[in-house]
This record gives structure tokens, sequence and C-alpha cells, in this order.
């Protein structure tokens, strides 16, 4: 079994149980299990998986959505701001969960615009702004993260059409793939990136890869990224080879 195909099934399995063990995977593939630690170890350096002692697991979603937004404040606050710019009057906006979108929402205050949110945080920010339109997607509450989930939300996405997605990112791989950590905010992203004329991810330069087991999307999927100027330059060009604007803050 060539080694991409086996270090993409250990994900596979990962997905399906949370934790993997060194001797598990071993007898599963037929091979040493020194094999299989150069396997994990290889997917904990791309930000794939934890690396645990006799195996890897899936880095639990434990940190509450107001101790993140502590860190980056400020480089975030300038991303946000960047990313207002792209908006004009009359902008149906589709804005994902996150602390960087959080503070992109705080931008956009006092604009003639439609916000359009699964982000508690979000709404917080808007709700007694009399200018925005605010619609709050439905779902299940992830009162740790302050997003909602769910077939709910995702079916309410399917009946609208947005101007511009703004996408919040656990990581950008070296390729350009967004990531996330969270299974049940991947299919949320999903539908607003379908829902959208055009999607912008907001990543700080600590996403560069950052973390996040789980594919979101290819960069050819994406329209524009907003990020710091000191970002992995390799990616950033990997991102601009496939036609991504890449915007800094």
């Amino acid at each position: 079994m060539l080694t991409t195909t086996r270090q993409a099934r250990i994900l596979q399995s990962l997905r399906a149980d949370g934790q993997v063990t060194v001797e598990q995977l071993a007898v599963q593939f037929g091979v040493s299990p020194s094999t299989v630690r150069r396997d994990l170890n290889a997917l904990s350096a791309e930000g794939l998986l934890r690396r645990v002692r006799g195996g890897g697991s899936v880095e639990p979603d434990r940190v509450p959505f107001a101790e993140v937004a502590t860190h980056q404040s400020s480089e975030k606050g300038a991303i946000a701001a960047r990313a207002a710019e792209l908006v004009r009057d009359g902008d149906v906006v589709l804005i994902d969960i996150g602390t960087t979108t959080a503070h992109l929402a705080r931008e956009l205050r006092g604009r003639r615009i439609t916000v359009i949110t699964s982000s508690l945080a979000v709404v917080d920010a808007l709700r007694d702004d009399d200018t925005v339109e605010l619609i709050v997607l439905g779902g299940v509450v992830r009162k740790n993260y302050s997003s909602m989930v769910g077939v709910l939300t995702e079916q309410a996405l399917a009946q609208i059409r947005a101007t511009v997605c703004f996408l919040g990112t656990s990581g950008i791989r070296p390729d350009g793939t967004v990531s996330d950590t969270t299974g049940t905010e991947v299919p949320v992203k999903l539908a607003m990136i379908a829902s959208s004329q055009r999607t912008v991810v907001l990543a700080d330069a600590t996403k560069f890869p950052g973390v996040g087991l789980l594919r979101v999307c290819g960069a050819s999927e994406i329209t524009g990224v907003v990020t710091e100027r000191q970002a992995d330059p390799a990616t950033l060009a990997a991102l601009r080879d496939a036609e991504v604007e890449v915007m800094f803050s």
C-alpha cells in the first residue's frame, strides 16, 4: 500500500472514531509499528491530527469562544477592517462563525446591507443596529463556540443567495486547502460557499498552516483571502496560482 493511501485511511479512521492507536493501525494495514509512527508524525506535522502517546487523536474543541477571541485580537481586527472594504451598500453578506468574523460584524455596523449568519457573536454585534438587516440561521446551538449547526442551518442556507460569504478557518494548508477542526461545522461552511457568489476567507498568519483535520474546500473554490503580510509566502503563492485574490490587512 502506498504511504499516501495509508495516511488517508488513517485520517478516515480518525474521523470515524476520534482516536487511533499505533497497534491498531499496524494490524489494520499489515505494517510495522515504526511505519505507523512515521505516518502519525508526518500527519501531525501537517496539522491533520494531534499526536498522543501510543497513537493520534482529533484535537477536541474545548477552548471557549471568549478565550479564543483574546488571541491575536489586534491582528484579527485589522483583517476584519480590510474585509469590510469589500462590502458595498445593498450587498447580502453571509458571515461564518469565528472570532475574526465577529470583528468583521462590528466593522459592518451602520452599513445598508443584509447580514445572514450562523454566529451568535455576529448576532450580538448587530442585534441593536437599526441600519443592518439581520437574518439569523436556525439550528442546534454549539454553546461553547457561539454557533449554530445542523440540518436546519444547512436547509436555511439552501434557500438564500448571498453576494459574498466571509469564511473563518482553522488553517490553510500549503496547497491552499481550507480546513477545519470540527466536523459539525464543515457541512455549514460548504453550504455557505454554495449559497454565495463570492467566498472570502479571513485568516491571520497563524492559520498558515494552522490546524484542521477536515477538508472544507480547495483553493479553486474560494475567491479571495484576507490575511497578514507575514503569512507563509509559499502558501500565498499557491493561492495566487489558483487565481485566488490575496489581500493584506
